[in-house]
């Protein structure tokens, strides 16, 4: 009898969604590696000095854009990659540390509002000191699978916790289903 079966079952998507866990985790590694091996003595940004394509970092000051994803109006950083605020998170808390953070890159803050961006901007301070930005009193982050402009790959995911949801423009929450993210409630 073979540990891995065929079929629909809750077996096959719980193995399913182990292996896109997993894969995500490794994207993020890939990450890591790449910026630890091309950083640096001479502080080059993570904004800048990365091959990390959403690199979490939007930089000290940088302006947050607004993008429509599937037909939703959401705010990018300034590189045009989805940001995303995680259900666990308080206004003046993070509850994405350690690896999470390294999947879920915080947005470094403070950051600016671009065209288009209207609601309430700030920062926290997270538990090893550094600061992240806030839109509505919501952390932001990126998600190192988005690997293009135009993806939202993280928007509806159940991992780490809580779920995560790209951020709109009006502040709420995009459902699991609006811009053709992720949405499988592992």
């Amino acid at each position: 009898m073979s540990y891995f079966t065929a079929g629909t079952g809750n077996g096959a998507r719980e193995t399913s969604a182990w292996i896109r866990l997993l894969a995500a985790a490794g994207v993020a590694a890939v990450a890591v590696s790449a910026a630890a091996c091309s950083s640096s003595s001479s502080g080059t940004s993570a904004a800048g000095g990365t091959p990390s394509s959403a690199s979490g970092a939007a930089g000290s000051g940088a302006a947050l854009k607004s993008a429509t994803i599937g037909g939703v109006s959401v705010v990018t950083n300034a590189r045009g990659f989805t940001l995303y605020s995680f259900a666990p998170d308080t206004a003046t808390a993070s509850k994405c540390t350690g690896v999470c953070a390294q999947i879920w890159p915080p947005v470094t803050g403070p950051v600016t509002g671009g065209q288009g961006v209207t609601g309430t901007l700030g920062a926290i301070t997270r538990s090893d000191g550094s600061k992240q930005a806030t839109y509505d009193g919501h952390p932001l982050y990126t998600y190192t699978a988005d690997t293009a402009l135009g993806q939202a790959k993280g928007n509806g995911i159940n991992v780490n916790g809580g779920v995560w949801h790209e951020v709109t423009v009006s502040g709420q929450a995009a459902s699991a289903g609006n811009s053709g993210g992720g949405g499988y409630g592992y």
